[in-house]
């Protein structure tokens, strides 16, 4: 009997650690992407180029939970973006600049501390449908943050879903000694789900934007001038441009983006589009950028889609026109291949420059091509 008694409570024991492990997960994820691409002016001269990180930014991560009992669960997420073609780290060299926080989640939401997207990338990002066909399409120099951004040293809160609607907000310290404010951000944003329609809308502002985000504005939007000052010189005999701001950025004070987004299916085919207004202020002035933006979705088959978009910019008196679409092939529920291409026209005198992606060009149209080939694990 006593013999029988010590042989279960062996077997109870041996079964707490897997219970243990069964009440927690980690995951490990990532998204490579490369292919090959054409540029039609780059810098005044063709360009045949590899690239990665264009359909998809490459990226590894891990992420889990733990349970913790009443509902409550442990979150965190460790993810780090890179180079395929020379192994390097992106975001600004940062390990795990794509996401590094922790935090906790019950019913009502999620609240996490750390590196993290802020709300335009999580309620309006993916109705960005240019970007969706072609990843250089993102929306000029990407002012209004649509090309899925970060914010680090954050607090962040987002809500459960009812009903359909779900909203957060977050807060990015600046973490400098006697000034609460400058390089400080903040972001809020809703989305509302219904069946066939989904909506979104955020606003996100930086305060004396720097690192990854600071203003260079001829390489982000190919102006010539900025706020009333020369963002290149010339070389009168050669005709070289040196780019004024590409070692020391545009001092920016502010930088505010509102974005709205909506999409609709039906059937096979589904409609989307967005609208962008960003401020910028610099030396007591302030310029605005407006986007607007719209196409769709087809899929063909369950395995090939056809996405175009066409968006549309003006700012400090000068426009954008801007095609772009993309042919994409499922080859499994984890690998694709694809092919893309996007043609841009600038007002006279913008050197055309698509999605903060190439050089700019030296005339006021810029298009490209490219063959990719993209698997997520």
């Amino acid at each position: 009997m006593r013999a029988a008694a010590l042989h279960a409570a062996g077997l109870m024991l041996a079964a707490l650690p897997c219970a243990a492990r069964a009440q927690s997960s980690v995951t490990l994820y990532g998204v490579i992407d490369a292919g090959v691409t054409y540029v039609s002016n780059a810098g005044g001269a063709h360009q045949v180029k590899f690239d990665d990180g264009v359909s998809y930014a490459n990226r590894w991560g891990i992420k889990g939970a733990e349970d913790l009992g009443g509902g409550l669960k442990a979150v965190f997420a460790l993810e780090s973006g890179f180079h395929l073609g020379n192994g390097q780290i992106s975001n600004g060299g940062a390990l795990f600049g794509r996401a590094a926080f922790v935090g906790l989640q019950n019913d009502w939401g999620t609240l996490t501390f750390g590196n993290q997207i802020d709300m335009t990338k999580e309620m309006v990002y993916l109705f960005n449908v240019s970007a969706w066909a072609s990843g250089y399409a993102i929306n000029q120099g990407d002012f209004d943050r649509m090309n899925g951004d970060h914010l680090p040293n954050a607090v962040k809160f987002m809500s459960s879903t009812f009903g359909g609607f779900q909203f957060g907000g977050m807060y990015s310290f600046s973490n400098m000694p006697g000034d609460f404010h400058t390089g400080s951000a903040w972001s809020v944003g809703a989305q509302y789900q219904h069946g066939a329609f989904s909506m979104g809308t955020a606003y996100t502002q930086l305060n004396n934007p720097s690192g990854i985000y600071a203003f260079d504005p001829y390489a982000m939007i190919g102006v010539h001038s900025f706020f009333g000052r020369p963002t290149v010189s010339v070389d009168p005999a050669t005709g070289a441009i040196t780019d004024l701001y590409a070692n020391t950025a545009f001092p920016v004070d502010k930088q505010g983006a509102f974005a709205v987004g909506a999409s609709y299916t039906i059937g096979s085919v589904t409609m989307m589009g967005d609208f962008t207004y960003t401020q910028i202020k610099a030396f007591g002035d302030s310029e605005h950028m407006l986007v607007a933006e719209g196409g769709l979705n087809w899929q063909m088959t369950p395995a090939t889609s056809l996405i175009g978009g066409y968006q549309y910019t003006h700012f400090d008196g000068h426009h954008w026109n801007q095609l772009s679409a993309g042919l994409h092939y499922a080859l499994s529920k984890s690998t694709e291949v694809y092919v893309s291409g996007d043609w841009l026209r600038a007002s006279q005198g913008v050197d055309a420059v698509i999605g903060y992606s190439f050089t700019p060009s030296r005339t006021t149209t810029q298009a490209d091509v490219r063959l990719g080939m993209r698997h997520s694990f």
